[in-house]
């Protein structure tokens, strides 16, 4: 998910945010002349996190739902 928030901050920063744009159509293709350019230079992204610290941050937010709904049932 993070790569996703990532990448639409990007476009939000390098495209969007400093824009003007008279009507939704123009704003669409604003976004699809982005995402072409993008396209064509493209670099993956690559994951910096281990296998391990990606479960461990899955666990801490299990525990932190459990939490919530015991909390909310009570």
């Amino acid at each position: 998910m993070n790569q996703i928030e990532i990448w639409f901050g990007i476009i939000t920063r390098q495209s969007i945010r400093r824009g003007t744009f008279a009507s939704v159509n123009v704003l669409v293709k604003q976004i699809r002349d982005y995402i072409d350019s993008w396209n064509e230079n493209a670099k993956p992204f690559t994951w910096t996190a281990t296998t391990d610290e990606i479960l461990a941050k899955v666990r801490l937010v299990q525990t932190g739902v459990k939490k919530l709904v015991n909390n909310n049932t009570k």
